[in-house]
């Protein structure tokens, strides 16, 4: 259960990376001036003088080595920074970090809490890597990245009263697979892409291919949480109990903070029993009769019995067959994968007004997968989306995005979309939740130049999705990438107040500073004007 971490670097990479990155880093976060009081201040718009100076970040070091003398559980290494500070999937500005230190327990967590406050040297959570949108990459002025995939421990499971407890560091495949391997007839529904873990699902407020039945991670699938405060105070959110009117739900107040507010710890999973399932594909001739029939569909008596319905685009499908993962090929059309949850009486009913219901909408095809294991594959198929893509068009790179909309827009939104990505020349394939309006693009390019077109690609997307009442992510939070979308779709004083909240909690902005609070760029305007 382990998690895998990045190599070790030579012996002769493992100098201090400070100074490197100095001079060597391209970020381009949010920074401005603010006042000397910290409950002024900006979160987002702090200048590096407020954080520790390079003597102070080494100080810093220095005794993180004291407090963590095990091999291994603070390193410098040049590659292990820069690998920790950034991703091959994101192509937002980075920094490498300062320094690892490897977590083993919430005691781990708030001596390096304790540490960044007496030296000013921010910290940021690591943990799964699966982000996108630039969550985990450092401080330009020296930071700390507390890697928690080492705490990946379930602690108890409450099989009567269907929830467990763990730590944050737990792969949500690996709470599955556990509860299957024990016999255990429940499991954890939220499903976001391979390798995420319990904390970065909170910190981003994910979901999944199963939202449309089980909803998102700001339901209430986490019971209470555990957390470190920047004071260095562990808090439990509340009891185990399965609702609770005692008080606001502060741990709401963690999820989709994206690390800024608490790095948390533990977590209690509200768990769902297993349910039968058959997985069914229907073909159309174009997007919008796909998505008219789901909306149909889910508004019968039957639509509860609809797990997951995922809508594949015609590009996508051809680079599920380009990239050779199938043995047999799949026709190139817009495409949906359902699959269909109950007793065997629920399913066939339910599966003969999901025919009904798309052969209306112009569905040419309509067939189930005959064995579990094609149902398995098909369902695989669309969760590695992005390693589909990619394999299809050997020497591209990917960008991924996400947006939603209201359900009833998501046709409007995705034939205008791909008549815009069509005009760039780029080739491009669409994956969709189609019915939570949620959809990712994945975009590929070969070089700087076409990265650029890529850039301005996912403004006009974003825009556009914000324009029909929606947001600009669905599922992957904002980071670094999208701050500067977050005023125009929530307004001045639902910001504003995001930002009291965090000043309150973090005065020192000390918690991942530079994600996820709207701030001015350097030269005082948005990135996309």
């Amino acid at each position: 259960m382990l998690h895998a971490s990045p190599s070790q670097p030579p012996e002769d990479e493992t100098q201090d990376l400070h100074s490197l990155r100095m001079s060597d880093s391209n970020v381009t976060l949010s920074l401005s001036d603010s006042s000397e009081s910290s409950n002024n201040a900006n979160p987002t718009s702090r200048t590096s003088s407020k954080y520790g100076t390079p003597e102070e970040v080494q100080m810093a070091i220095e005794e993180l080595r004291k407090a963590f003398p095990g091999e291994h559980r603070v390193e410098t290494g040049r590659n292990t920074l820069k690998t920790y500070g950034s991703s091959e999937n994101s192509y937002h500005p980075t920094s490498p970090h300062s320094v690892v230190v490897h977590a083993e327990s919430t005691d781990d967590v708030v001596k390096v809490v304790n540490i960044s406050r007496r030296y000013r040297v921010p910290i940021t959570a690591y943990s799964g890597a699966t982000s996108l949108e630039g969550h985990f990459s450092g401080y330009p002025s020296g930071s700390i990245c507390l890697d928690m995939s080492g705490m990946n421990q379930i602690l108890e499971i409450n099989e009567g009263d269907g929830d467990l407890n763990c730590q944050s560091g737990v792969r949500w495949e690996d709470v599955n697979r556990i509860l299957k391997e024990k016999g255990i007839p429940l499991f954890f529904p939220l499903d976001p892409g391979p390798g995420a873990t319990i904390g970065g699902m909170i910190g981003t407020g994910c979901s999944g291919t199963n939202a449309v039945r089980y909803g998102t991670a700001k339901a209430e699938w986490f019971l209470n949480v555990t957390v470190v405060l920047p004071s260095g105070k562990v808090i439990k959110t509340r009891q185990r109990a399965r609702k609770s009117s005692a008080g606001f739900d502060t741990t709401k107040l963690f999820i989709g903070a994206e690390g800024t507010l608490g790095i948390v710890t533990e977590a209690t999973l509200r768990l769902a029993p297993l349910i039968p399932t058959k997985v069914a594909m229907a073909q159309f001739p174009n997007v919008e009769n796909a998505v008219s029939a789901v909306q149909e569909i889910l508004n019968t008596p039957y639509g509860p019995h609809i797990q997951c319905v995922e809508l594949l685009d015609d590009h996508m499908m051809a680079a599920i067959n380009s990239a050779g993962l199938v043995d047999q090929p799949y026709p190139v059309q817009d495409t949906l994968f359902f699959k269909i949850q109950g007793a065997a009486e629920s399913i066939e009913q339910t599966s003969k007004i999901v025919q009904e219901i798309v052969s209306k909408h112009g569905s040419s095809r309509f067939e189930f997968a005959a064995t579990d294991q094609e149902a398995e594959d098909l369902w695989e198929n669309r969760k590695y989306a992005l390693h589909s893509t990619m394999a299809a068009h050997p020497g591209t790179r990917c960008w991924t995005t996400d947006v939603c909309v209201p359900v009833s827009l998501l046709p409007r939104l995705v034939y205008e979309t791909k008549q815009d990505l069509a005009k760039t020349g780029l080739k491009s394939t669409i994956v969709g939740h189609v019915g939570d309006g949620n959809f990712h693009a994945l975009i590929l390019f070969r070089d700087e130049e076409e990265l650029k077109i890529v850039d301005d690609a996912v403004h006009r997307l974003i825009v556009r999705a914000i324009a029909m009442d929606g947001t600009c992510t669905g599922e992957h939070g904002v980071g670094v990438g999208k701050t500067e979308y977050l005023t125009d779709e929530l307004g001045e004083d639902t910001v504003e107040l995001m930002k009291t909240i965090k000043r309150a909690i973090d005065p020192l902005d000390l918690f991942n500073p530079g994600k996820l609070y709207p701030g001015r760029h350097d030269d005082g305007e948005k990135h996309h004007s």
